[in-house]
C-alpha cells in the first residue's frame, strides 16, 4: 500500500498544485501511535500535518502566485480518516483529534495571501468538501459528489461545514443536506452556487489552475465563504428555518443529539458570524465524538465493513463465481420479494410456482414492487422496464438447466423442503449453489435426502425482501468454501449485508430475538400495560413495540416459530395463552385488520380497547401476578426485562461459535431485527449498561420469574471477569496475557490492550 502523502508542484505559470494521495479516497488523517497487541507497529499517518507543511511552503516562496488543491488518482477525498474515532473511542482521549478548522481551513487556507482554488474529482464528502469550502473557488468534474455525512457517525461537521455550506447554498438547502447527509452531485452544486464551474476531467486541472490566477489578478473575485451573509436571508427567515428544523429533528430523531446540536451550531454562525460559529463547531465536534451515539454508530460501521471478512472462506485465494441466472421458488412475500432485489441487480430470474394462479400473482406482487420503486422516485421507469424484462414465470423444471443458483421460499414445511431440494438436485447443474430462505428449520434436515449437501446453503432475507438490507447466509459443517463466497458475492451485488452464521434453530437473528417477543408476554402477563411496553420499546429506538410487530406479523407465524423455539430451548421458553385467545377471538392483526390495534386506512394504527378483556382473559389462565396485582415497573426495567433476555440468548449464540464474532451480531441486529444503529448493536448496547449489570438483573428476575431469565455461563463469565461481550479474546488467553503482564511489569514493559 502506498503511504500517504500530500505532494507540492509549482509550474511555470506560478501555482502550486497541493496534491492529497492517500488511496483509495484520499482520506484525511492525523499522526498517531498504535500499539497493538499481536505485533508492536507504528502507523504514521500524515495527510493533516502533509497539508499544513505544503500550504506553509507554498505560502513562503517568492515563486508561487496561487495554489490549487487536488486529490490524486481522479478522487479529491472522501473526508476525515474515522478509524481515529475509534481510537478516540479507545482511549477516551480526545486530544487525538487534530485542530483542523481553524489551524488549517481558516487560517491556512482561507486567510492565506494567494488564492486558493480546489480542482474537485470524483468525490468531496465530509472533511473534503469542508476543505473545498475553505477555498476561494471550486471546480469540480461531472458527476462528483459532494456532501457532508458527519450525522450519520453520530457527529456534525468539524471543520468549518456548519458555517460555510449555509453562506455558499442558502440555509434551507444546507440544513437539509446535513441532516439527511445525503450528497449532491456538481451539476446540482453548481446551480446552488457550491461549485463555481464544470469542466472535463481533463481540463479540470488546467481550468483550476488559471482560475487561480485570474483571482490573483483580480480578473475574478476573491472569495471567503465564511465572511459571505448574502444568502442566510434575514435573521427572523433564518430563525424560522431553524426552528421548523428543530421541530422536525425532535420528531424523526429523538435520540441522536447531533441533529439538535448541529442545528444549534448552525444558529450561532448566523447571529453572531461565521467565526464564532466555527469555534462553537469545534468544540460541539469534540464533545460529540465521545458521545454514546457517535460510539455506536461508528461501531456499527466498522462492523458492517468485518463483516466480508469469513475465515477459511475471504482469506484462502478462492474467486466467486459469476451468478449470471437464478431461480426463485415461490412466489409469496419473500419468493417475490427475491425475486425483485435480483432482477434490480441485472440477475435473470425464473420464478417457479405450482400453478398459473399462484405464479400470476408472484408476478403481479414483483411488479408492484417495482412500481412502488419508480413511485417513490427511487427507480427510473427505464430502469424498471429493463428489470421486469428480465423475469420470467415456470411451473416445471426444464429452465433451471442453466441457472447458477436456486433460492428456495416456499412455506415452512420439511417434507415439501425436501422434495423440492431433491428435485432441484437433479435439475440444476453441478455448480449450481441450492439455498432455502427457511428462517428457522435446520438446514441439515432441509438436504438430508441429497447428495449435494456441500452446496446447500441458506439465503436468509428479511421481509420485505427488496427493500431489508440484511442477507443471512447459514452454512451447516459439510457447505463448502466456494458456495458461501458465492452467495456472499450476489449478496453484495443485490445491495445486500451478507452475515455468514452457524446451523441452528432460529440461526442467528432469529434465535437471539425469540426471547423478545417472550419477554413483552411475561410482562403482560405480570399486568404490565402492552400498550405502554410498545411506546417504551418505540422510544428506546425500535421502529415498532412487540405487539404492534406480532400485528404485523400475524399471530400464525408467530404460534408456529413459538413452537419450534419451544422444542428446541424447552428450558427457557414462556408458554403464553395470549396468542391462541386471539387468535380463538378471530383476530389475526393487520392481516384481518383485526389485533392489538385497530388499522383503518390513511391513519396511524391506534390502540383497540376491545383487546383488553382478552389480555385480562391471558392473565387470569396464566396466574403470575404476584398476589393477582399487576407488578409495579419503570420504563428502564421494561426495556431491560425484554432486552436484557436477547443480550443473553445473544451470548449463547456467539460462545456457540454461531456467528464469527460479536459485533457481526451487532450488525444483524441492526440490519435484520432494526435495532438502533445508534445504540451500536444489541451485544455493544450491552457493554455500555455493562455485562455485570445484565447478570446481576437477570439473576434477580431468574430468581422471581424461573429459567426464562437464567444467565448463560458465558454472560456469566464475562461480568465475573470484567471483560466485555465484545471481545474477541477468551479466558484461557487472557489468563495467559495476564501472567505474561506479570512477568514483564519488573522490566519495564507495558502491554496496551486493545479489546475489539
Amino acid at each position: 500500500m502506498a503511504e500517504p502523502r500530500v505532494t507540492l508542484d509549482v509550474g511555470n505559470d506560478g501555482v502550486a498544485v497541493i496534491t492529497i494521495c492517500n488511496p483509495p479516497v484520499n482520506a484525511l488523517a492525523i499522526p498517531n501511535l498504535i500499539v497493538l497487541l499481536r505485533a508492536l507497529r507504528v502507523l504514521l499517518i500524515a495527510v493533516i500535518a502533509g497539508l499544513k507543511e505544503k500550504f506553509n511552503e507554498a505560502t513562503r516562496r517568492q515563486d508561487v502566485k496561487a495554489i490549487v488543491l487536488t486529490g490524486k488518482g481522479r478522487r479529491f477525498s472522501g473526508g476525515f480518516d474515522i478509524t481515529v474515532f475509534q481510537k478516540v473511542h479507545e482511549t477516551g482521549d480526545v486530544s487525538l483529534m487534530p485542530d483542523v478548522s481553524v489551524d488549517l481551513v481558516v487560517n491556512m487556507i482561507e486567510d492565506c495571501k494567494k488564492p486558493v482554488v480546489a480542482a474537485v474529482e470524483g468525490l468531496a464528502l465530509g472533511g473534503g468538501l469542508e476543505l473545498t469550502m475553505g477555498c476561494h473557488a471550486r471546480i469540480a468534474a461531472p458527476k462528483t459528489q459532494l456532501g457532508l455525512p458527519e450525522l450519520t457517525l453520530g457527529v456534525i461537521p468539524g471543520f468549518g461545514g456548519t458555517q460555510r455550506l449555509p453562506r455558499l447554498v442558502g440555509l434551507s438547502k444546507a440544513v437539509e443536506m446535513m441532516l439527511s447527509s445525503k450528497p449532491i452531485m456538481s451539476e446540482e452544486g453548481r446551480k446552488l452556487g457550491l461549485i463555481d464551474a464544470i469542466v472535463t476531467s481533463e481540463e479540470l486541472l488546467k481550468v483550476s489552475r488559471q482560475w487561480a490566477l485570474d483571482i490573483a489578478a483580480r480578473r475574478k473575485p476573491w472569495m471567503r465563504s465564511l465572511h459571505r451573509t448574502d444568502k442566510l436571508g434575514s435573521l427572523s427567515e433564518a430563525r424560522e428555518i431553524l426552528k421548523t428544523a428543530k421541530q422536525q429533528a425532535k420528531k424523526t430523531a429523538p435520540n441522536m443529539p447531533q441533529h439538535l446540536v448541529c442545528l444549534d451550531v448552525i444558529e450561532e454562525g448566523v447571529i453572531h458570524g461565521g467565526y464564532n460559529g466555527v469555534l462553537k463547531e469545534a468544540k460541539a465536534f469534540k464533545d460529540l465524538v465521545l458521545s454514546d451515539t457517535a460510539k455506536g454508530l461508528v461501531h456499527v460501521f466498522f462492523a458492517q465493513r468485518t463483516t466480508s471478512k469469513v475465515p477459511n472462506v475471504t482469506d484462502v485465494g478462492l474467486k466467486p463465481r459469476a451468478v449470471k441466472k437464478a431461480a426463485v421458488i415461490g412466489g409469496g412475500l419473500m419468493g417475490s420479494g427475491i425475486a425483485t432485489a435480483l432482477i434490480l441487480s441485472n440477475i435473470y430470474v425464473v420464478l417457479k410456482e405450482v400453478n398459473p394462479e399462484y405464479l400470476l400473482k408472484g408476478i403481479k406482487t414483483i411488479e408492484a414492487n417495482i412500481r412502488g420503486l419508480v413511485s417513490r422516485g427511487k427507480l427510473t421507469q427505464d430502469k424498471a422496464n429493463k428489470a421486469l424484462s428480465m423475469l420470467k414465470g415456470v411451473l416445471d423444471y426444464s429452465e433451471f438447466k442453466d441457472v447458477d443458483i436456486v433460492i428456495e421460499a416456499v412455506i415452512e414445511s420439511i417434507p415439501l423442503k425436501q422434495t423440492i431440494f431433491s428435485e432441484i438436485e437433479k435439475a440444476c447443474p453441478h455448480h449450481c449453489i441450492l439455498a432455502t430462505n427457511t428462517s428457522t428449520i435446520d438446514l441439515n434436515i432441509v438436504g438430508e435426502k441429497t447428495n449435494s449437501q456441500d452446496r446447500i446453503i441458506g439465503a436468509h432475507f428479511f421481509s420485505p425482501a427488496h427493500v431489508m438490507p440484511l442477507l443471512e447466509i447459514v452454512r451447516t459443517e459439510k457447505t463448502s468454501a466456494q458456495a458461501i463466497l458465492d452467495l456472499m458475492t450476489v449478496g453484495r451485488s443485490i445491495k445486500k449485508v451478507p452475515v455468514v452464521v452457524g446451523n441452528c434453530t432460529g440461526f442467528a437473528v432469529n434465535r437471539a430475538f425469540f426471547p423478545y417477543t417472550q419477554g413483552s408476554h411475561l410482562l403482560a402477563n405480570l399486568g404490565v400495560d402492552i400498550f405502554r411496553i410498545d411506546r417504551v420499546i418505540s422510544s428506546f429506538g425500535l421502529p415498532m413495540g412487540p405487539f404492534q410487530l406480532q400485528d404485523l406479523a400475524g399471530y400464525g407465524v408467530a404460534t408456529a416459530v413459538g413452537k419450534e423455539f419451544a422444542k428446541a430451548f424447552p428450558d427457557r421458553t414462556i408458554r403464553s395463552p395470549l396468542v391462541d385467545l386471539l387468535l380463538k377471538s378471530g383476530r389475526n392483526g393487520k392481516n384481518n385488520g383485526k389485533g392489538y390495534y385497530i388499522y383503518e386506512k390513511g391513519s396511524k394504527p391506534k390502540p383497540d380497547p376491545s383487546v383488553l378483556p382478552i389480555i385480562e382473559e391471558s392473565r387470569r389462565l396464566s396466574n403470575i401476578m404476584p398476589g393477582g396485582k399487576p407488578i409495579s415497573i419503570s420504563d428502564k426495567e421494561i426495556v431491560e426485562m425484554i432486552l436484557f433476555p436477547v443480550v443473553n440468548e445473544s451470548c449463547r449464540v456467539l460462545e456457540e461459535g454461531i456467528v464469527v464474532r460479536a459485533s457481526d451480531l451487532d450488525v444483524a441486529s441492526v440490519l435484520g431485527m432494526s435495532f438502533p444503529s445508534y445504540r451500536g448493536g444489541i451485544l455493544f448496547w450491552a457493554d455500555t449498561c455493562g455485562p455485570n449489570h445484565v447478570y446481576t438483573s437477570l439473576k434477580k428476575w431468574s430468581q422471581i420469574h424461573g429459567n426464562f431469565y437464567k444467565p448463560s455461563r458465558f454472560l456469566e463469565e464475562r461480568a465475573m471477569k470484567g471483560i466485555p461481550l465484545q471481545s474477541a479474546l477468551n479466558f484461557e488467553m487472557l489468563d495467559h496475557l495476564s501472567a505474561m503482564f506479570t512477568s514483564l511489569a519488573p522490566h519495564g514493559v507495558q502491554l496496551i490492550f486493545l479489546f475489539p
